[in-house]
């Protein structure tokens, strides 16, 4: 069988097991609370292990909980090219992000068996454990571990908000398995993925070809002040962390403004003791997010953040504390990954641009150690890591087409 054959997955068994997914771990409004090591996560696992027996796949689960199903190729010693991404969701998450890698891997497999198509290389079908990163923080910790990014047994000691353990829980739910970390070795990762952002939808393009990661830091600031009654305490003598945080919430927007177009810049998470509406805040904890795809542009606005908030709390008379809690360079994917996917979007007559990826993907990890490349379907209104998120059951066929041609391309079919 020949590549200009045109290979096309099953749409309707694409989106039934996306709505199939979507019961387990169901959100309060429509989307989905999977939260990683969870029962509900525990519950998709099984799901997905069904489908993949179903499918004629070998599973294979390492100590990080990473689901790993094979489907042998023709030449058995041949490196295995591996599509997916992850199951689990944000708290208020939706029922695409992630999912839909791991199920559009799936979907090729199970068209491919049904089209009777053999590769000569196997292929893998992964779900990486705790993408998001919510529950237990980093985000990527599984995909970072197998990349040698992080160590393992310091991913394991991650604590939740009630100080369980990733490992404990890992443990909990079943799903630590006996394959170490890291062994693997890929002729290619391929990720689909919603684009998380509007661009794609805006301009009517089916297609995002993904060239570049965004890299980012998250910093964790902590300004502390003098907490003293709100109504008797003069202006002057006020050591007011609050109003700290508030002039470094400006300052942060400042600083990605001057980096357009593809800077952003954000304070998201915030905390504020005692927080009481008649005490000055005493203290404030808060994470700002930074994100470029040029190396030099992030370490630029990081510095002129960080000289900054220093300006903000000798001003104010506040003391001050900056800790990095996350942080990855830009990524550039590999050429020959990018084209394979830039070529399917062309040979199915899907229109197509490159694009940037503005969110962290286990990708990112990946393309550390192997050849790797994104696909991205629009997403309604560019919204996602909300209950919401949406995407149109064409949109995530044409997605897993082009992942599927891709995919067949590069693992090589048996004539």
């Amino acid at each position: 069988m020949s590549l200009a054959t045109n290979l096309q997955i099953d749409g309707d068994r694409l989106w039934d097991s996306l709505m199939e997914m979507a019961r387990i771990g169901p959100g309060i409004a429509g989307g989905n609370n999977r939260q990683t090591l969870t029962d509900a996560d525990g519950e998709g696992r099984r799901l997905f292990q069904s489908w993949c027996d179903a499918a004629g796949l070998t599973m294979g689960v390492d100590t990080m909980g990473t689901m790993f199903a094979r489907r042998e190729g023709s030449d058995p010693e041949a490196l295995p090219v591996y599509v997916g991404s992850h199951l689990d969701t944000q708290p208020t998450g939706g029922k695409y992000d992630g999912v839909l890698g791991v199920l559009g891997g799936l979907e090729v497999i199970r068209s491919l068996n049904d089209l009777g198509v053999k590769t000569r290389h196997p292929i893998v079908v992964v779900n990486w454990t705790n993408e998001e990163g919510t529950r237990f923080a980093p985000a990527m910790l599984a995909s970072g571990v197998f990349a040698g990014i992080h160590d393992e047994a310091w991913a394991k000691e991650r604590r939740d908000a009630g100080g369980k353990s990733f490992g404990e829980e890992l443990k909990r739910i079943g799903w630590e398995g006996d394959e170490p970390v890291g062994q693997r070795k890929m002729k290619a990762f391929f990720e689909l993925h919603i684009e998380q952002g509007p661009i794609l939808e805006d301009e009517g393009i089916d297609i995002g070809v993904v060239t570049h990661g965004q890299g980012l830091y998250w910093l964790e600031v902590t300004l502390t002040g003098k907490e003293s009654h709100t109504g008797s305490t003069p202006m002057y003598k006020r050591r007011d962390a609050g109003l700290g945080m508030a002039r470094v919430i400006e300052l942060v927007n400042e600083v990605a403004m001057d980096y357009q177009p593809d800077a952003v810049g954000t304070i998201g998470h915030m905390d504020v003791y005692p927080n009481s509406r008649n005490i000055i805040a005493g203290r404030t904890t808060f994470t700002i997010d930074i994100r470029s795809p040029s190396k030099e542009t992030l370490d630029e606005m990081r510095e002129r953040i960080e000289d900054g908030i220093d300006l903000i709390a000798e001003a104010l008379d506040i003391d001050v504390s900056i800790d990095e809690v996350g942080h990855f360079d830009p990524v550039t994917f590999d050429a020959g990954c990018v084209k394979a996917v830039r070529d399917a979007a062309e040979a199915l007559g899907y229109s197509h641009r490159d694009i940037v990826s503005g969110a962290g993907h286990d990708a990112c990890w990946i393309n550390r150690v192997a050849p790797t490349a994104m696909v991205m379907c629009p997403c309604v209104d560019g919204l996602s890591h909300n209950e919401a998120e949406e995407i149109t059951k064409e949109w995530a066929a044409a997605g897993a087409n082009v992942l599927m041609r891709a995919v067949v391309e590069t693992a090589g079919i048996v004539e």
